[in-house]
């Protein structure tokens, strides 16, 4: 790293300054790297035997949001005992130096937060860095310019990150570090892309990637982007969509815009691959097909993307991607459609439509009680709350013979529910019985049966009971 020269004056100041904020539950390197590192809270890392995630967080902008960093953090440890996170960032921000874990150790379950501004790519290579990286459960990559993360594959902090999602701890990011997230990366490392320019041609400088850096699990085939309404993005997303399918970027010919708004909305991952929104906006935009017309010079012709819209609390199933519930939008000599951010679903999709959410109706406490959901528009939220201890909620639905189901539930805070998928004698063919309060709950089941069969899903509280909300996705495919 790049050693700085500093007067006796200053030298004097940042020893004081240092005592004062080991004072604090501070750390920092020696003066030469004061601005590289800077460590909030424990000065030992957390210790701990297994962690439950993966887990990771899609910000929109580069602020941690803290609910969907919060859901992480509980995800990852399972609600019990601390962790340790690493903030990377390329370049120190005006204010604060540490923004990030300013409001990462303000969250419960947080054992240390240290933030690490890298100037070089050769950075990724630092020992303590990659020691500090090693011994964190949740690495959290910085807003600011991607192209500069982009730079550190192939060091060791590339093999440092993974290691974390392997052992599972997570990842996350927001603005660049939202993009560099992402399977197939938008690396801006020429110029930055607009949609008028994008559109107008795919090729153009500005439209440059970086794949192999990361492939978190259920997240394949991904471009992230950013600020993604305010900045009026989506005619760039669905240009790096048809350079990414027409150029072989992607699996089965097939690629996914994720493209997030700013204002605090950030999709929440889990392990099983679902991702929850906070916040307001949130998109998935599918290109399915080779462009009519991507090559160099020319206006970019794609016809009919597929586009889902997630506003607050809505979901998308990252492992069981739906087939349902989209609209369509297309793009002729490079220019789109009009409404390109809001639209009705398509109905023609087989028998799902573009979503419902069904509240219960009480009282559904038995599978003869159950409300009946079988044939709703996919994809399908139930919603309901336990408000006594004895209570229990019951929703029907039909399966076909290999025909899946899965759901996951976000549980409040106030109870701890446990969730059964049952057949129509009342056995459990599933079950999902996360220990804790607030912890949500995920299950999933194919029917390899002949014809078809009656199943219910069974929300039941093992401790606890509120008028407070649950929420289900429940998805067929």
């Amino acid at each position: 790293m790049t050693a700085h020269t500093l007067s006796r004056p200053l030298t004097s100041l940042l020893v004081i300054m240092a005592t004062a904020a080991a004072t604090l539950g501070v750390t920092s390197e020696p003066a030469h790297a004061a601005a590289d590192r800077i460590r909030l809270g424990s000065a030992s890392d957390a210790t701990r035997a297994s962690w439950s995630g993966p887990a990771f967080t899609m910000n929109g902008d580069g602020g941690v949001v803290a609910a969907s960093m919060t859901k992480a953090v509980d995800a990852i440890r399972a609600n019990t005992g601390t962790l340790d996170v690493v903030v990377l960032a390329g370049s120190a921000p005006s204010g604060s130096q540490t923004p990030e874990c300013d409001v990462i150790t303000g969250l419960s379950g947080v054992n240390s937060c240290t933030t690490w501004t890298l100037t070089a790519a050769s950075d990724g290579n630092n020992t303590q860095l990659n020691t500090d990286i090693r011994n964190a459960e949740f690495v959290y990559f910085a807003g600011g310019d991607q192209c500069r993360y982009a730079a550190w594959k192939g060091t060791a902090l590339q093999a440092s990150v993974q290691s974390v999602v392997a052992k599972g701890g997570g990842s996350g990011g927001g603005s660049a570090g939202l993009h560099i997230n992402s399977s197939v990366v938008y690396d801006a490392c020429t110029a930055g892309a607009t949609s008028a320019g994008a559109l107008a041609n795919p090729y153009d400088k500005s439209v440059t990637f970086t794949t192999g850096m990361f492939d978190w699990p259920h997240y394949g085939d991904t471009i992230n982007d950013s600020h993604f309404v305010a900045r009026d993005r989506m005619g760039r997303t669905m240009a790096f969509i048809a350079r990414a399918v027409k150029d072989g970027l992607t699996t089965q010919g097939k690629a996914w815009g994720v493209g997030i708004d700013e204002g605090g909305s950030s999709l929440f991952i889990d392990k099983n691959g679902l991702a929850t929104l906070s916040g307001s906006n949130a998109y998935v935009v599918l290109g399915d097909h080779q462009p009519e017309q991507a090559v160099a010079g020319k206006p970019l012709t794609y016809s009919d993307f597929k586009i889902w819209h997630l506003t607050g609390g809505g979901t998308f199933d990252f492992k069981n991607r739906p087939t349902c519930g989209y609209y369509k939008r297309s793009v002729t000599n490079g220019v789109t459609q009009s409404n390109l951010y809001n639209g009705t679903p398509e109905t023609g999709c087989g028998s799902q439509g573009g979503g419902s959410t069904v509240q219960e109706t009480e009282p559904n406490d038995s599978r003869a009680s159950a409300d009946d959901v079988s044939g709703r528009t996919q994809p399908l939220t139930v919603t309901g709350a336990l408000t006594t201890a004895s209570d229990r909620d019951y929703f029907a639905f039909t399966l076909a013979s290999g025909q899946r189901v899965t759901t996951t539930c976000t549980v409040p805070d106030a109870y701890d529910a446990d969730v059964y998928l049952l057949d129509s004698s009342g056995g459990t063919v599933a079950r999902s019985v996360n220990d804790g309060r607030g912890v949500d709950e995920s299950v999933s089941y194919t029917r390899t049966a002949s014809g078809s069969g009656t199943y219910y899903l069974e929300l039941e509280p093992y401790s606890g009971s509120s008028s407070a909300a649950y929420s289900c996705g429940l998805a067929l495919s």
